[in-house]
């Protein structure tokens, strides 16, 4: 790790807000951003395309031109450094002319691994290793889970009204948090690959769990149901706009008779069905595909699944003001019993709304 300079934070800063730009979007490949710095002033800049092409460097080197030759680029992972789809980032850096390379974080995917800057080191390029690293790893915590640990990224997301319950028996869906809360949700929807909730809240609510703010309605994220009898009404939000968004339905590996009828119309109508037996062998499941967020949305028994699995590695509480009484729902928790092992990082109001972000204890 080298000791960045003030002028390497600040544009290093810069990249890291910019790559946040595209979470969720690059399918595959991490959202990567790349400034390109000259004389202090910026000439050119990027964040790896929607769908995960084409990388960052080479459409910020493209964007600099000229000015690329004895410039700076900053770049928040190391780049990449193999023949894929695409030629390696690296040699496109060489073939610039850029004379120092800024990078936040090593790529650990074992095709990279250090090997980008050894090839630029080679060609007679600076290499500065560690700016804002820690920043770094969490704009890229989902892909580095997924490299590290073949698994998503797990968010936990529960909205829990101010006496601890997370909705009404028999009502379907309640409003529990305020307008501020829920726009808070959406972009979170936006930012992540996948979201999930059980088949008794995707049966009882009947939603549709995609991005609904104006702008970023095509931001909407893959929606995956717990569904171990493959339950889900053909009917439903969820299935009916299958075809537009992709739905995944996690069944049983071993699926009685009955069930294949309602697996086939499931089928037929756009849903993909998943089998597996328990919560770690799904989340290997989505990392193979190439998931690396996912958002746990509700309800009660699909987020206690995971925390009792041990896979959960943030939570985001959202407590409303007004309280729901006789028969309501139990959350698995509220704020005065976060699961042991995770700490308090974050707070925030929205409106009447208490925000709190936990992240489970290293």
């Amino acid at each position: 790790m080298t000791t960045p300079t003030r002028e390497d934070e600040r544009f290093m800063a810069a990249a890291l807000r910019l790559a946040r730009r595209n979470l969720g979007q690059t399918s595959t490949n991490p959202s990567v951003a790349c400034i390109i710095v000259k004389d202090g002033t910026i000439v050119g800049r990027a964040v790896t395309a929607p769908g995960g092409r084409p990388h960052a460097e080479t459409q910020a080197l493209a964007d600099a031109g000229e000015n690329a030759r004895g410039a700076t680029a900053y770049v928040t992972l190391e780049p990449c450094s193999h023949h894929g789809k695409t030629p390696p980032c690296a040699e496109a850096l060489i073939a610039s002319g850029v004379a120092r390379v800024v990078i936040s974080i090593l790529d650990p995917d074992e095709r990279v691994a250090g090997r980008g800057v050894v090839m630029l080191r080679d060609a007679g390029i600076g290499v500065d290793i560690g700016a804002f690293h820690r920043d770094g790893e969490r704009v890229l915590e989902a892909y580095l889970m997924r490299q590290r640990m073949k698994r998503p990224h797990v968010t936990l997301k529960l909205a829990v009204s101010r006496d601890g319950m997370i909705g009404r028996t028999g009502e379907g869906q309640v409003r529990i948090t305020g307008a501020l809360s829920r726009a808070q949700v959406q972009m979170l929807r936006a930012e992540t690959d996948a979201i999930l909730v059980g088949v008794g809240t995707a049966s009882a609510d009947d939603p549709e769990l995609t991005v609904r703010l104006p702008g970023l309605e095509g931001r909407s994220p893959i929606r995956i149901v717990l569904d171990r009898r493959l339950d889900l009404p053909v009917r439903s939000k969820l299935v009916r706009s299958a075809r537009e968004v992709p739905v995944i339905a996690v069944a049983d590996a071993r699926l009685d008779e009955d069930a294949a009828s309602r697996r086939a119309a499931l089928e037929t109508a756009g849903v993909e069905v998943l089998e597996a037996d328990n919560i770690s062998d799904l989340l290997t499941a989505l990392a193979s595909r190439g998931i690396s967020s996912l958002l746990v949305e509700g309800g009660a028994r699909a987020a206690g699944a995971f925390l009792n699995a041990g896979l959960v590695d943030r939570i985001l509480l959202f407590t409303g003001s007004f309280t729901i009484g006789r028969d309501g729902i139990r959350s698995p928790f509220d704020r005065e019993s976060i699961p042991a092992g995770f700490s308090l990082r974050r707070t925030a109001r929205y409106g009447d709304d208490i925000f709190e972000e936990y992240e489970r204890d290293i």
